[in-house]
């Protein structure tokens, strides 16, 4: 990259840094004077975090940078003690329990396309998740997590594009949408996913997958309100933009085909899944054969099962950007948290009624 491209994207980037700040203090978890705001981040969210510092000394709040080193990170994650690694100490206990807001901008390694880490590496590296989130809920803070940081030169090597125009459009993603339309859309889809209720999908191809429906509904809209914090969503995703529910898993049978997905191990085209009473029992892709039999091997077989159920409400975000679940009309089905199947123009019922028609939401 020449210095001239270097100092145009870094401007561009910047101006929509700020716009960002503004916008999430004020619409997603609406800082307050005299409120206290944490922000955490990594080395590559430095540039951002500096901007959501000076936008909340604007309104009158009091920030507070905690900075991970992603060096220091990988290095700790394959020398620290087992028994120690993923552990939280009082201090960050404390540090919780002390914030109104948060604002947390994670690093490269927390993605699944970073290859610094082993899968056991990164996950008991970050074993501290549910602790964290169960500290965050009782402390009731209203927090964003952003998934720029995710964004590193493994993503962009995967999605074959510059880390830059990823971030790029991951930040319109935020300016752009419309968080009260979001929210909208998806409590009128909620409605509908109630526990036990029959859901069909349709791929454009006319292959058939049906489940019920058992567990959690969860809108993604970028709003952090009163409604959230007693509800224990206290933290939502940015970009904003999806509907999730969780999935009987036993009640899974039929295919998805021509689906699309995204992991560490590189990109999966025109892939066919088959399951038979909850099991995988069929799996091929002629063009990506490697990188399917690849993730499937890094999960065990008992835990190949289908658990998330997702569809995308997010117009201003688009496909091939690392936030393909958040792209209005898009159907993900997450399998053991490292598959998330991708799927384009499908149909999709709940107890016969129609909720997606060829990947448009029916109004």
């Amino acid at each position: 990259m020449s210095s001239s491209h270097h100092a145009k994207s870094s401007d561009t980037l910047g101006k929509l840094y700020s716009k960002v700040a503004s916008k999430i203090l004020a619409d997603s978890i609406h800082l307050k004077r005299g409120e206290s705001i944490t922000i955490e981040t990594w080395n590559n969210g430095l540039p951002f975090a500096k901007k959501v510092v000076l936008e909340s000394r604007r309104i009158g709040a009091i920030p507070l940078v905690v900075f991970e080193d992603e060096e220091a990170y990988l290095e700790g994650a394959k020398s620290t003690d087992k028994e120690m690694s993923g552990k939280m100490g009082k201090h960050e206990y404390g540090l919780l329990s002390g914030t109104d807001t948060y604002v947390f901008i994670p690093g490269p390694p927390l993605s699944m396309f970073h290859s610094g880490l082993s899968i056991q590496e990164r996950s008991s590296s970050t074993a501290y998740n549910t602790s964290w989130y169960e500290s965050a809920e009782k402390a009731k803070l209203r927090g964003v997590r952003l998934s720029t940081g995710y964004v590193g030169k493994d993503m962009a090597k995967v999605l074959g594009k510059p880390e830059d125009k990823i971030i790029e459009h991951q930040l319109k993603a935020i300016i752009e949408a419309d968080f009260p339309s979001i929210t909208l859309a998806g409590r009128k889809i909620a409605q509908e996913l109630q526990d036990g209720a029959l859901c069909k999908i349709t791929s454009a191809e006319g292959s058939e997958l049906e489940f019920q429906l058992q567990g959690d509904t969860e809108v993604e809209d970028g709003i952090v309100d009163e409604t959230d914090v007693s509800g224990g969503y206290n933290m939502t995703y940015l970009p904003p933009g999806f509907i999730s529910k969780r999935v009987n898993s036993s009640t899974v049978s039929g295919k998805v085909k021509e689906f699309s997905a995204a992991t560490g191990f590189g990109l999966i085209r025109d892939a066919t899944l088959e399951f038979e009473s909850g099991n995988l029992v069929k799996s091929e892709s002629k063009p990506s054969k490697k990188v399917l039999e690849n993730i499937l091997q890094s999960i065990k077989e008992e835990s190949r099962n289908l658990g998330l159920f997702t569809i995308g409400l997010n117009p201003a975000a688009k496909l091939g950007y690392s936030i393909d679940r958040f792209v209005s009309g898009i159907v993900t089905l997450g399998i053991a948290f490292r598959l998330n199947v991708t799927l384009q123009k499908a149909s999709v019922t709940v107890n016969g009624k129609q909720i997606l028609a060829s990947g448009k939401l029916v109004s």
